[in-house]
């Protein structure tokens, strides 16, 4: 499948950062073999990411403003509780003199270091996940409607053997798979279509604290609905912008097809 240049311009510089799952950064690699126009545009950021890596594009803090930054990391709270922690990037803004952009860098690890991490919003995420599938043209890896190919399609590709099913009778048109990488691991992702509403149902092996979830879980995040449950040792979550009943009915569909 072609990526065109418009969606290029934002994965060229995921790509850069190394951001891009597997199957994307095929895509962006296969697309600069044959687009110059592309390829140019992805050296002039490779060119200017090493300008900006340079000695000569650093600059030592003003004193006065050392002082604050100083001052706002190590608050008497913070430097009660955490005390060591923070005297490592004083020590080293203090005896290597570093400059603003290497400093900034230095005080902001220090602040994640003293300010508890939340934990991530695995429902943003799947929500992202599902509107990057649409926006970079990489809705499928494998497209097709027969279950029976794409179900050995993920044979190797992952570690666990997720169900899938045809519910083109019920209205809910499988139009294939494909491989994400979601809350840490490679997750299976299936994709059926209501008239002109996409479904992408990620699947990957449930947690001990998920098996026996009876009744699903649903939600809106970003104006998509979701749908979560868990199934003979998998969980489900379901993302889409059709309307939450007929969301509903396409989980049921399913499970009654995984049942079968």
């Amino acid at each position: 499948m072609t990526v065109p240049c418009s969606d290029m311009k934002v994965l060229l510089h995921g790509h850069l950062d190394r951001e891009l799952d597997a199957a994307n950064a095929f895509r962006v690699e296969d697309h600069l073999r044959t687009c110059s126009v592309c390829a140019r545009e992805y050296q002039r950021l490779q060119e200017l990411r090493a300008i900006l890596g340079q000695d000569r594009m650093r600059y030592r803090a003003p004193d006065a403003l050392r002082a604050r930054v100083l001052e706002a990391l190590e608050p008497a709270q913070a430097a009660k509780s955490a005390p060591t922690r923070a005297r490592w990037w004083r020590h080293l803004w203090q005896t290597q003199r570093l400059g603003i952009p290497a400093a900034a860098f230095a005080a902001g690890l220090a602040v994640a270091l003293i300010v508890p991490r939340s934990s991530p919003d695995l429902a943003q995420e799947l929500v992202a996940e599902h509107v990057r599938s649409l926006m970079a043209d990489h809705i499928t890896d494998v497209t097709t409607s027969d279950q029976h190919t794409v179900k050995p399609w993920f044979d190797g590709r992952i570690d666990f053997a997720p169900p899938v099913v045809d519910l083109a009778n019920e209205g809910f048109t499988l139009t294939g798979g494909r491989l994400d990488y979601i809350a840490g691991r490679e997750v299976a992702a299936l994709v059926y279509k209501r008239r002109e509403h996409i479904i992408n149902l990620f699947i990957w092996p449930a947690e001990k604290s998920e098996i026996g979830l009876a009744r699903s879980q649903s939600s809106v995040n970003n104006g998509y609905n979701m749908l979560h449950w868990s199934d003979r040792g998998m969980t489900f979550w379901a993302v889409s912008d059709l309307n939450a009943a007929e969301l509903q009915e396409f989980m049921r569909r399913f499970q009654d097809h995984v049942a079968q």
